[in-house]
């Protein structure tokens, strides 16, 4: 069944025309569907030059099998997508040597060493003798495992396994680094570590990197975002931008009957406030005032009080009307 997400303006850093020569990655109006299901529902963004671009949504949102298609192993049913001009479905071959794809699930062979890893993966982009053996090094140096190289990857931990997988992705000088939740994981040291890397492959290698996750604090590192819900990019900028589109404050309420206060609320102060999960919520310009009066209005209702400013949760949900994890909305990515 077709998505029921309606479509929303994006905010800041629109999509640019089509064939825009800027755009290093350009997707245009792509579909996909499994069976009956759409899981891509007309999904439109460029990607510029030494971006670090984020493909951010729930489990079920698309973002996966946006990868895939990207990454040229599906085609889609409908629209296109290109990378460095050349049609991800028409001329799969040509854009594989432009991308370097690290995937979520691990591809390294943990019974061979890092530099053994590295050697079979140049030896499938058609790299051989001193040329890949320098690369090799130069690629071990770079993700910091030079003085491991003759070392099997079982005996990694899980952050350099998955340095290793990014020198994989990089040892053929691709100009476009694909990830799929690149941190699953890994713990919280080698997650900043690795967003680290990426920005340094960004700012000193030129590389343009997409990144997939369902993480908010790996959302806000990206250069600008596309949010995904059902299938339809719901809001798409820089995580600042899409953040000040709100304004104000976001102001939750506890009480006994949420529902019924978010209602009341409504009709006395002309807001629209919500009942969700349990909580009220809505958002005013100068909240820590606004919350005075509705105390005032409701004595003895309301339990506990927070005012907050937006966050890119809050974005998701002023385009979306719930929640970034819905019940029931963590199942099988697709």
């Amino acid at each position: 069944m077709a998505s029921k997400t309606p479509a929303y303006p994006v905010v800041g850093s629109e999509v640019a025309p089509a064939g825009v020569a800027t755009a290093v990655i350009s997707v245009r109006d792509v579909i996909h569907r499994y069976g009956e299901r759409t899981a891509l529902d007309g999904v439109s963004f460029d990607v510029r030059p030494a971006e670090l671009f984020g493909l951010l949504g729930p489990n079920g949102s698309g973002k996966t099998t946006l990868f895939r298609i990207l990454s040229t192993l599906m085609v889609p049913v409908g629209g296109h997508a290109t990378i460095m001009g050349s049609d991800v479905a028409r001329d799969p071959n040509r854009v594989r040597r432009h991308i370097g794809v690290v995937f979520q699930a691990q591809s390294i062979d943990v019974k061979l060493t890092a530099a053994e890893n590295l050697m079979h993966q140049g030896h499938l982009y058609g790299l051989h003798g001193a040329s890949l053996k320098a690369r090799i090094l130069e690629m071990l140096n770079r993700v910091g495992l030079a003085d491991r190289a003759s070392e099997k990857a079982e005996t990694f931990s899980g952050g350099m396994q998955r340095r290793l997988e990014l020198a994989k992705g990089l040892l053929h000088h691709p100009s476009v680094l694909l990830l799929d939740e690149p941190t699953t994981g890994l713990d919280p040291g080698a997650r900043r570590d690795l967003w680290q890397y990426l920005a340094i492959l960004r700012d000193e290698e030129h590389v343009t990197v997409i990144v997939t996750t369902h993480l908010m604090e790996e959302a806000e590192r990206c250069d600008r975002l596309a949010i995904l819900n059902e299938g339809k990019v719901v809001a798409l900028g820089t995580p600042n931008d899409l953040k000040h589109e709100i304004g104000g404050d976001v102001i939750l309420l506890d009480a006994k009957d949420a529902t019924s206060l978010a209602r009341r609320i409504s009709e006395r102060f002309h807001v629209d406030a919500q009942e969700m999960q349990g909580k009220v919520r809505l958002e005013r310009e100068s909240g820590h005032r606004f919350i005075t009066d509705v105390v005032e209005a409701f004595p003895g209702e309301i339990d506990a009080i927070s005012v907050s400013k937006p966050t890119l949760e809050d974005v998701f949900i002023h385009r979306t009307g719930h929640r970034f994890w819905t019940e029931g909305g963590e199942g099988a990515e697709q």
